[in-house]
């Protein structure tokens, strides 16, 4: 794969800046355009040396049409993030991650660029795979309110009432957003399919699954919760887990997410014109989320996380991803293991 001109849409936040990093290590020239929304960066970065920036919002067309000059390539990485603070924040997210896509899209169809990496999410699934010791495979609907507060956190059968076993989900798993997040994402992946079917487009959505790593944002509503532990711990305080900790995720650090990216880029050449790919991306290692949390802890050398019961709504019980596709198709594999990346993420300086 030759060099390439790539544009890095929220290229100096957390995922992002690590996605440009990664590009121009591969010998790539990298184009900045960030709004530096102040949820994100509680300090405006600065642009490295010779490295051209666009300080604009995604949803602004003349700045996303100037951007594009010269451009080969975009990797769309900017987003709100995160379930934010209640419904109210439906229309920015919406109008961010959905019209602002849109917009990018359509600059895109009118400048000729026609190769697209999107940073996806695994929200797109709700709920991951459970298999029932009678019924097999089932999709549990969203928890009841009630459950939750009586600390029922499990789901059950929803056709014997029965415990279920979680298992990992493949990208052609049902999807079933069950946030605003969740809805946004989805869309993306939409506007993505069309925007390629319309235009002869390549286009690959990486489903991040739970990125942490050095760069997160401090101390906001929208960081993630690998955020939420560590800015505990900076102040001295226990973290606090939701639930009764045993949710399953999936870990992956951000180098890894970001060396993800760039594979995906340089393979797109290769691609059938008109489609959109999903790869699940996430380390192929599930934890609790207790148990980052007292990987944390003990790397910090803080206080003991705290079980506390509470619980968030549009929270999932567990979801965690196969990312054997990306493994086979493009040769991508994490590098990070989960011990040395929360031992590492323990001492990194946090954004803002």
């Amino acid at each position: 794969m030759g060099r390439m001109r790539v544009l890095v849409t929220g290229g100096a936040g957390f995922i992002g800046s690590h996605v440009v990093e990664a590009l121009t290590e591969r010998g790539h020239e990298v184009v900045v355009l960030d709004a530096l929304l102040p949820s994100a960066h509680a300090e405006p970065p600065r642009p490295p040396a010779g490295q051209r920036w666009t300080v604009a919002d995604v949803r602004d067309r003349d700045a996303v049409r100037d951007a594009l000059r010269g451009v080969d390539a975009v990797c769309h990485q900017a987003a709100m993030v995160g379930l934010g603070k209640d419904f109210a924040d439906a229309p920015e997210y919406v109008g961010c991650n959905d019209l602002g896509t849109a917009v990018l899209l359509a600059a895109m169809a009118e400048s000729g660029v026609r190769d697209l990496v999107l940073a996806g999410s695994m929200v797109v699934y709700g709920e991951g795979r459970y298999e029932c010791a009678r019924h097999g495979a089932v999709r549990p609907g969203p928890r009841a309110a009630a459950d939750l507060d009586a600390g029922r956190f499990e789901p059950l059968c929803p056709d014997c009432g029965a415990e279920l076993r979680p298992g990992l989900v493949g990208e052609d798993a049902p999807t079933d957003p069950r946030n605003v997040y969740a809805s946004t994402k989805l869309a993306q992946e939409h506007l993505a399919a069309a925007w390629a079917r319309a235009t002869g487009g390549r286009a690959v959505s990486l489903r991040y699954h739970n990125v942490y790593g050095p760069g997160m944002p401090r101390d906001t509503p929208y960081a993630g919760v690998a955020s939420f532990f560590r800015s505990s711990l900076e102040r001295g305080e226990a973290p606090q887990v939701f639930e009764d900790g045993c949710q399953r995720r999936d870990f992956v650090h951000v180098r890894d997410v970001a060396a993800a990216n760039a594979t995906a880029l340089e393979s797109l050449r290769e691609r059938d014109a008109g489609v959109c790919t999903a790869y699940n991306t996430g380390s192929g290692e599930p934890h609790t989320v207790g148990e980052m949390a007292r990987e944390l802890a003990r790397a910090f050398g803080g206080p003991a996380p705290v079980v506390t019961g509470e619980y968030r709504l549009g929270d999932v019980r567990h979801v965690t991803a196969d990312s054997g596709r990306l493994r086979a198709e493009l040769g991508w594999r994490a590098d990070v293991g989960f011990a040395e990346g929360m031992a590492s993420f323990a001492k990194a300086p946090l954004r803002g």
